[in-house]
């Protein structure tokens, strides 16, 4: 029952291919782990949750991991975008497209200038 209220979280686990997942239901409690590869990938989780769930659900406990701290995500260019958009979409702020380019200036010279297939580090903040 539980379950099937969360199926949507279980579905964005499988999608971001969370390693080491599992899933239990034990006395009206669903309790899930695994480890996200990034923290936003984390926060997308925790999203879904407290869509589903409220800010604090008690019919679900999560033990979601990160394997890489080091960076917020990583980011694959596709064509039409910038990095200012980029920005956006993951800080809510576009003018923090500044960050992203301090971060990959072994790969960029030019804020205005990104290509489609680089792969960007989107730093935590």
């Amino acid at each position: 029952m539980v379950k099937a209220k969360y199926q949507s979280v279980l579905d964005l686990g499988r999608e971001l291919d969370i390693q080491n997942g599992d899933v239990r239901e034990e006395n009206g409690q669903l309790k899930v782990w695994g480890t996200a590869k990034t923290q936003y990938e984390k926060n997308l989780l925790w999203d879904e949750i407290k869509r589903i769930g409220g800010e604090s659900p008690s019919d679900i406990m999560a033990d979601i991991k990160v394997a890489d701290e080091s960076v917020f995500h990583r980011h694959t260019v596709k064509s039409g975008e910038s990095l200012s958009k980029i920005a956006k979409h993951y800080y809510g702020n576009a003018m923090k497209y500044t960050a992203i380019f301090e971060a990959n200036r072994n790969i960029l010279k030019n804020p205005d200038l990104i290509h489609p297939g680089q792969e960007l580090v989107i730093p935590n903040l």
